[in-house]
């Protein structure tokens, strides 16, 4: 794993909310992240507790079934997913991409769009969440090549520092996001084509989106959200336990280490 972070890919990343990391992994890391996430999305599927985009109440032919195949918090219910997601080395490089002194894992996702798939609208990450930073980031990382023909990711550089913890659904309208933001329409949009075994970290206040699939196999990735040791919850329930949740006061710090655990802090 290329786990080492220089200065100049910290200083881009923290202009342009985004960086791409290629050949991240190394081709048995590769391996076993392909393998490892295939198993656990094929399992939880073949469970029926497989999440889609939104809410289809189970048409696998509604839109958003077919923008991409969204299982959550594998590393819940895959011994292998789990060992990759508390991997260090991913808090470490997360931690100093976004200068915090320690990070959480707030959820991983499979995020597997399919052959001929729909578009990913523009969105932003970090208002769905139960805590509002502006350190939130996320891993996105490509099992198979992301190209600008199946759906690779783009990039609005910059808009995580004028992002204002609004947001909108993620819908059929690519262009939704900019009814709340219209200053952003003159951003010029930045794609983030990258082979396999790549890692792409984006800022939760950076706008993205991804193309649609226009090929006939699927465009598989695996990603994980990342939570700043310390942030504080904000009322939003999202993927927090029921008992939980109903035990926290808006302020409350999140430092829950079965819900969301701790993978790196600065003092070890």
């Amino acid at each position: 794993m290329k786990n080492q972070i220089t200065d100049e890919q910290v200083a881009f990343y923290r202009e342009n909310g985004f960086i791409v990391l290629e050949n991240f992994l190394d081709a048995s890391e590769l391996d076993k992240w392909q393998r490892w996430t295939q198993e656990a999305v094929d399992e939880r599927l073949a469970q029926g507790a497989g999440f889609h985009l939104l809410n289809n109440q189970g048409d696998p032919d509604a839109y958003y079934a077919q923008v991409f195949t969204q299982c959550l918090k594998l590393a819940d219910s895959h011994p292998g997913m789990r060992e990759l997601m508390l991997d260090p080395r991913l808090g470490e490089v997360a931690a100093t991409l976004a200068g915090t002194d320690g990070i959480r894992i707030w959820h991983d996702q499979a995020l597997f769009k399919p052959p001929f798939g729909n578009p990913t609208a523009w969105h932003l990450d970090d208002p769905y969440w139960s805590f509002s930073s502006k350190d939130s980031l996320s891993i996105w990382v490509a099992l198979d090549d992301a190209t600008l023909s199946n759906g690779c990711l783009y990039y609005l550089p910059g808009t995580h520092k004028t992002a204002r913890y609004e947001n909108v659904g993620i819908g059929e309208k690519m262009a939704d996001l900019f009814k709340v933001y219209p200053e952003w329409r003159s951003i010029e949009p930045v794609a983030c084509p990258c082979p396999a075994g790549s890692a792409v970290f984006h800022n939760g206040l950076t706008a993205h989106g991804a193309g649609a699939n226009m090929t006939n196999k699927p465009r598989r990735a695996m990603t994980c959200a990342y939570m700043p040791d310390g942030a504080t919850f904000n009322g939003v329930k999202n993927i927090l336990p029921d008992d939980y949740f109903a035990s926290l006061t808006i302020g409350d710090v999140l430092d829950n280490d079965v819900t969301n655990p701790l993978i790196w802090r600065k003092s070890g």
